[in-house]
């Protein structure tokens, strides 16, 4: 059973990459970049490109050097329940799709301010956002053919251009999580049926 995490897997992840690509740790970088003077984020990021480090690796050391946005201090749960203190009519409908995930091999579920992002060791797959005060949004990385209510919304190059407005628990139904699951295989690259 998947369990949720916080943004602290994130941060893991980001030192361990920054680590195994410069062989250095954040707190080196840091230190490195307050003895060159660094004092603002603008700075920073100017002296680390220079460095050739970009991406993820930067972000490490800047919260590194700046510290941890206040939400990323939040536990997993805490993030969840910030999602719906205003909308808990709607917590039901994630509840479903979370507990489809939680019992999905596979599925790792993490936990953001505003979004919970359902991955793969790979990727990403979907997403789930309680967009309005009246549903929660369900993204797809692909376009699932035969999804009732599937519609594109963003750009044709956002890898979440896909979908589907859930305004009752009872929405979230067969279709849906089939669909979960072809996102899902798809993501490990798995044929899927």
């Amino acid at each position: 059973m998947s369990e949720m995490q916080s943004w602290q897997s994130m941060v893991e992840a980001n030192a361990a990459r920054l680590i195994r690509t410069t062989g250095r740790t954040p707190a080196d970088w840091a230190a490195e970049a307050r003895t060159a003077g660094v004092g603002t984020r603008d700075e920073l990021s100017l002296w680390l490109k220079g460095q050739g480090i970009t991406g993820y690796n930067l972000m490490s050391i800047d919260w590194e050097v700046f510290g941890l946005p206040e939400f990323f201090l939040r536990s997993a749960d805490e993030l969840y329940d910030g999602q719906y203190a205003d909308r808990s009519t709607l917590r039901p409908i994630s509840d479903r799709i979370l507990l489809w995930a939680s019992e999905t091999p596979g599925v790792i579920i993490q936990m953001r301010k505003t979004y919970v992002s359902l991955q793969t060791s790979r990727r990403k797959f979907a997403q789930l956002s309680p967009s309005t005060k009246t549903a929660v949004d369900l993204y797809f990385r692909l376009e699932i053919p035969g999804l009732p209510g599937l519609e594109p919304v963003r750009a044709a190059q956002d890898p979440f251009a896909w979908r589907v407005r859930l305004r009752r628990a009872d929405d979230v139904d067969d279709a849906v999580l089939r669909s979960l699951s072809t996102a899902l295989a798809d993501s490990l690259a798995i044929p899927s049926a």
